[in-house]
């Protein structure tokens, strides 16, 4: 039988921790959180900084922390109290959503704001602000966190809340993991009597088309689209807008499956490329034969189609992926899109996981969340040395002069200068900072101030 001792001290060493980027790559001491009385117990011997953690699914650096100490949260996953009346469930900020859907989707309940992926965990969803498919309907996941308790470096707990020491709530959401380690929050779950999604899928051509639709359907609570970032000409920014609500038609409310398929290698640098991308979207567009398509389907394709194969970032190789997400304001939403996509499919870079989206008017509680009204776009690229680096200057930069800002969660090429302007807000927020917490996205974007 192993000794439990060494196991702790096996993993209190230098070790790789990697984003889903898979860039950059730092070697940090991992110190695991199993009780919620272990941060405090900690801090005496910790030197270098330290750095709460969970799945590692942020793109970027906001969740690495070079030569520093890294807090995994993925042991503290306990469930803690539900209210079947109100929805209101109390959990361990390293619990994940999957976990929290094979709970509460048996029950009746709902995630009320999702990612792309079910694999993040409770804490890291408060700390980067997460948004979905409904954000014009429900705002942000910050926007139904009812409380939760931070642990400070000192020692000392705080409950926050809107209305209980507001000003580390505020901070907290969307605070990249710096104000303190969450122990616990109360989620606002929404109910939900069916596993089911009444889909529908329509093609559309250029970014009228996509506006277009965005308000013709106001009131479906999820929408996204999928843009072909490789064409041009009379097939430039076509894409599909896919829409759907819960179904109201009561069905089996069991539980979902455990993945199975996991992507198998490291797939060579070489096999995401201009062609190889610029076919996979034609077949992507071309998939649904009609213009207009409606089905009923299961919530995980539609919530988390990449979440059926695991560790598909290999497909991006060794040198792993960079992601870019802006957000432009009404203001310039259009004609900045427009731009961007230009200048991406100028660039010969591909990019197939192109998702955009229009985000609503709900202001989110965090003082530093990303999103504000207008229109978003991710993208992701493989990670060519020579070309992504001066792409991702140039988009930033072009954001910036539309009025748009970056999502830290998804970045590792930001400049202090662009962080400065996206977010003047924070030397404010620093002065909520855990004196002991940093990272290295933290480190890189506030350098030179």
């Amino acid at each position: 039988m192993p000794d439990p001792t060494a196991t702790e001290e096996a993993s209190q060493v230098q070790a790789p921790f990697e984003s889903w980027g898979r860039y950059p790559t730092y070697g940090a001491k991992l110190l695991p959180l199993h009780w919620q009385s272990d941060f405090p117990a900690l801090t005496a011997d910790l030197h270098n900084g330290a750095l709460p953690v969970g799945m590692g699914r942020s793109y970027g650096d906001v969740c690495l922390l070079k030569d520093g100490n890294l807090l995994v949260t993925t042991a503290m996953n306990r469930l803690i109290n539900f209210d079947a009346e109100t929805g209101l469930l109390t959990a361990e900020a390293g619990v994940t959503l999957a976990q929290i859907l094979d709970f509460a989707v048996p029950r009746g309940f709902f995630l009320p704001v999702s990612p792309g992926t079910k694999y993040v965990t409770l804490g890291g969803a408060i700390a980067n602000d997460i948004h979905g498919k409904n954000h014009h309907t429900a705002g942000t996941f910050g926007c139904h966190i009812a409380q939760l308790e931070l642990v400070r470096s000192d020692g000392s707990h705080m409950i926050c809340s809107p209305t209980e020491n507001p000003e580390f709530y505020s901070a907290t959401i969307g605070g990249l993991g710096l104000t303190g380690v969450i122990t616990w929050a109360t989620l606002r779950l929404k109910p939900i009597v069916s596993r089911k999604i009444d889909y529908e899928g329509i093609q559309f051509h250029g970014i009228d088309e996509f506006l277009d639709l965005t308000n013709q359907a106001h009131d479906v609570e999820y929408t996204v689209s999928w843009v072909d970032v490789t064409s041009t000409g009379r097939n430039f920014a076509r894409g599909v807008f896919m829409q759907g609500d819960h179904s109201t038609k009561k069905d089996d409310l069991k539980p979902s499956p455990k993945p199975k398929l996991v992507f198998p290698f490291e797939a060579p640098g070489f096999a995401l490329n201009a062609l190889s991308v610029s076919l996979f979207n034609t077949a992507f567009f071309h998939k649904q034969i009609h213009k207009r398509v409606v089905a009923v389907q299961d919530y995980e394709p539609f919530f988390y189609p990449l979440d059926k194969v695991l560790r598909w970032n290999r497909m991006y190789g060794k040198r792993g992926l960079l992601q870019f997400q802006y957000v432009i304001p009404w203001e310039h939403a259009k004609e900045g899109t427009i731009a961007i996509l230009h200048e991406v499919a100028k660039s010969g870079l591909a990019s197939f996981l192109a998702v955009l989206k229009a985000f609503g008017d709900a202001p989110s509680p965090g003082m530093m969340s990303f999103p504000k009204p207008g229109i978003t776009l991710a993208l992701d690229f493989p990670i060519k040395p020579d070309k992504s680096f001066p792409l991702f200057q140039r988009l930033a930069d072009m954001t910036l002069e539309f009025g748009g800002r970056l999502y830290p969660a998804k970045d590792a090429a930001m400049t202090a200068p662009q962080f400065q302007a996206f977010y003047p807000q924070w030397q404010h927020f620093a002065q909520y900072r855990d004196p002991l917490l940093t990272s290295s996205f933290w480190e890189r974007v506030t350098q030179n101030s």
